[in-house]
């Protein structure tokens, strides 16, 4: 038998090794924390809520008794005490499991076909706060393949090169801003919402997203911009993955159990971007972080757990699949979401419908991997579908990974009060008065802990 085919081999018993020493030893996922001091859901939109759908759990009281994997648990079950055999062991196959249990497989590198073509660049561009950039990444060399295309703005007035956001939006570039000379998107989008046309966008929808992408603030703060339409990498519906860089990528023949669904598809994205961002000599490559809301939240985190180069990894109101505990079952679990988008993860992840306790990992480990790098995940207070509270305890229990490395996480042990961020440590938290939405209190909180870390 061959190298290769032994490996091949070794993966499922080494996986089966791993998850076994994982849930060997666990601890109370409930008990450390502090629930009594702090935010706290409002009853009133508790009960609301619950009487609109009682399947959904949004009583703190109802959620079940759960142990949590211990992400410093190796092979054999020993604790993992330093962070060079975190660095060896421990992550590596704690990545493998999230990768063939929850987002799938996806292609390995930046395709050597691949493609960057500057088409607009202009300075004084916003009323001379920015010089406004737009790239082509044609992800297989060929006119005809999938491309995506980049929309910056970086600051005018700061020395080159300057520290960057990177983030996906939802509706197209040129729905961020009202600038007339970004490109309009001619990718795929869902019928009914604004501008849209049989599934085509149209001029109308220029500026609509604009109070989510504060792009002068940004810019006065001293940081570019970049965004994609996640539409452009894969989109947002299911088809059997045959369109996207799945229909590109994919090889023939049936699909894997563990093969990479659409969160793992636009992360692969976000990635691709970084291949272009780091030879931009505008761009410092080394200080750019990774920024997403809601189901983009999700790739963000999962983007910054496989790709070191994003120097910090922002979560908003990632909720279930990203920042939110899944073994609470409270608000959106992994049941419904792999019934309502059933092409967001792999298919093994469905596995686990209603049966989260048998997941080998959960989301704290998954912040766990951007060990030493800083994180930073957001909550909205009328969002408890996205389970604020769950979101704050992936973040909590990130803290021994990151003191391996000698940072400090998140040590407030419950959760800390509306719109009152903690981040004096490698793990941001704040949970912020209203609704699902990336806002301008958010953004500045962002930028805020960024300036703590690159400047």
């Amino acid at each position: 038998m061959n190298i290769r085919k032994f490996e091949l081999y070794l993966l499922p018993f080494l996986l089966l090794i791993v998850t076994l020493s994982i849930l060997i030893s666990c601890h109370d996922g409930r008990s450390v924390v502090d629930k009594k001091q702090g935010w706290q859901a409002d009853e009133g939109l508790v009960d609301t809520l619950s009487n609109k759908n009682f399947s959904v759990n949004y009583f703190e009281d109802s959620i079940p008794l759960f142990e949590l994997p211990d992400p410093l648990t190796v092979l054999k079950g020993s604790s993992v005490t330093d962070a060079e055999t975190w660095n060896k062991t421990s992550r590596p196959a704690i990545l493998q499991l999230f990768r063939e249990f929850v987002y799938g497989i996806a292609p390995i590198g930046k395709p050597e076909s691949m493609t960057f073509d500057v088409y607009d660049l202009k300075k004084d561009a916003l009323a001379g706060l920015s010089t406004r950039k737009q790239v082509r990444i044609n992800f297989s060399g060929k006119l005809e393949g999938p491309f995506m295309d980049i929309l910056i703005y970086l600051p005018d007035n700061s020395e080159s090169p300057v520290p960057l956001f990177l983030g996906l939006n939802f509706q197209g570039n040129h729905t961020i801003n009202n600038d007339p000379e970004i490109s309009i998107t001619k990718s795929w989008l869902p019928n009914g919402r604004v501008g849209v046309v049989d599934n085509r966008t149209t001029e109308k929808a220029r500026g609509i997203a604009a109070s989510r992408w504060p792009v002068e603030e940004i810019l006065k703060h001293g940081y570019g911009l970049a965004t994609i339409y996640y539409g452009d990498i894969d989109p947002d519906f299911d088809d059997g993955f045959l369109n996207g860089v799945h229909g590109a990528f994919d090889q023939k023949g049936p699909r894997e159990s563990n093969a990479w669904g659409s969160v793992s598809a636009w992360a692969w994205g976000l990635s691709r971007a970084m291949d272009y961002l780091q030879t931009d000599k505008d761009i410092d490559g080394t200080h750019i972080a990774v920024i997403g809301h809601s189901r983009l939240g999700k790739t963000s985190l999962w983007a910054g757990a496989q790709d070191d180069r994003f120097a910090l990894v922002v979560s908003n109101c990632s909720g279930c699949g990203g920042a939110a505990l899944s073994r609470r079952k409270y608000g959106e679990t992994v049941g419904i979401i792999n019934t309502s988008f059933p092409h967001w993860f792999c298919r093994n992840f469905k596995k686990y419908n209603n049966k989260e306790d048998e997941l080998p990992v959960d989301q704290h480990m998954l912040i766990a991997l951007m060990a030493p790098r800083p994180v930073y995940i957001a909550s909205a207070d009328r969002d408890l579908w996205a389970d604020p509270h769950g979101e704050f305890l992936s973040a909590y229990y990130a803290n021994p990974v990151y003191k391996l490395f000698g940072k400090k996480g998140i040590e407030v042990k419950g959760m800390p009060p509306l719109d009152t961020p903690v981040q004096d440590g490698y793990i941001g938290y704040h949970v912020r008065s209203g609704k699902h939405d990336l806002t301008l209190y958010d953004w500045n909180n962002y930028m805020d802990f960024a300036d703590k870390h690159f400047r």
